[in-house]
């Protein structure tokens, strides 16, 4: 019971938390459009061969179109060129 309640709980802010970021930027208060807009934007790892058989492992992120960057900047957010990986 209590794990379903944790499970809607968070639910309802992953879905609140960008309906606020949509509101505060005048998009309205149901973020569904501006999501499926940005959702063709993806990451991806380009990982080129070597002799030595050391993988070298740059993630790159893909440019948005015109329309998606005006979101994005209506958003307040900014998209990286590239992303530091990060080992655990």
């Amino acid at each position: 019971m209590l794990a379903h309640i944790l499970v809607c709980f968070l639910a309802y802010v992953l879905w609140k938390t960008p309906a606020a970021l949509c509101e505060k930027a005048g998009l309205g208060h149901e973020p569904r459009r501006v999501l499926e807009t940005l959702s063709p934007i993806r990451s991806t790892d380009v990982v080129p061969p070597t002799r030595d058989g050391i993988d070298i492992r740059k993630r790159c992120v893909t440019k948005p179109s015109d329309h998606q960057s005006i979101l994005l900047h209506q958003l307040g957010q900014t998209l990286p060129s590239s992303l530091q990986q990060t080992e655990f």
